[in-house]
């Protein structure tokens, strides 16, 4: 009997040596996607192997649309550095800011849809699920990923604009009513609002469309890496990295050791 071939392989795309196709995920590169699909799809499928239905596309998009800016963030205000450190590597000025995307921004996105994807596979209650879930992380003093915000104290709007294109492609599923119930065992229970935040709504939404959980910190690279392109090309116009220099030399005076 012939042994199994356990050679590696890559099922991504064909080596740029194999001179007479090209394909991404079986699918002809120059005649079935270019020109015909959009990166959202080809993302999509690269990372999945499947192209996606229209719905998918349009949680997809949605969701990396609203991860691309969002102004002076630490991660903008990394680029801008680099960006004038080093105006001839743009890639450098991305590369840095992109580093990050963890557990405190927008890596929040892979926990919240692990939380989500365990209380799907859980075989309890939603409600009951819920409310244990949330019992648990109050004891322990651990964080909710998805929730909560500096500046959005009661709702969170972006959380809104994406339910509603959610519910305008009839995307309404067990992982959206599974972030909206811990919304609510987190002010029952806790007696605080934190509200479901851009993160953890794009978390549900991106289980919803069968996402992996592993890949969805890579959406919020994807998305942001076109929002610190950005701001490193700015600031090669505005020059803002001097003003947030100096801005941090007089907030932060040396001071001797005790």
């Amino acid at each position: 009997m012939a042994k199994p071939d356990k050679a590696p392989k890559t099922r991504i795309g064909t080596p740029i040596d194999d001179i007479d196709r090209l394909l991404l995920r079986g699918k002809d590169t120059l005649n079935d996607l270019v020109g015909k699909v959009t990166f959202t799809e080809s993302t999509f499928l690269a990372v999945t192997g499947q192209l996606p239905t229209p719905q998918q596309t349009r949680i997809l998009d949605a969701c990396l649309v609203m991860l691309l800016d969002h102004g002076i963030t630490p991660a903008a205000l990394i680029s801008r550095l680099l960006a004038d450190t080093m105006p001839d590597d743009v890639q450098v000025a991305i590369a840095a800011g992109l580093l990050t995307i963890g557990n405190k921004f927008m890596g929040t996105i892979a926990g919240a849809g692990a939380m989500f994807t365990a209380g799907a596979a859980s075989g309890v209650a939603p409600e009951k699920w819920a409310a244990e879930t949330v019992a648990d992380n109050l004891k322990r003093k651990k964080r909710f990923p998805g929730y909560g915000h500096p500046a959005y104290k009661d709702v969170d709007p972006r959380t809104k604009r994406l339910f509603d294109v959610a519910a305008e492609v009839g995307v309404s599923g067990k992982y959206i009513v599974l972030a909206r119930l811990i919304e609510t065992e987190i002010e029952r229970q806790g007696g605080r609002k934190l509200p479901l935040n851009a993160t953890g709504a794009i978390g549900a939404l991106l289980c919803e469309i069968g996402f992996p959980v592993a890949a969805m910190r890579g959406v919020a690279v994807i998305s942001r890496t076109s929002g610190l392109l950005a701001h490193a090309m700015e600031e090669l116009e505005t020059k803002t990295a001097g003003v947030a220099l100096n801005a941090v030399l007089k907030a932060i005076p040396y001071a001797d050791e005790a």
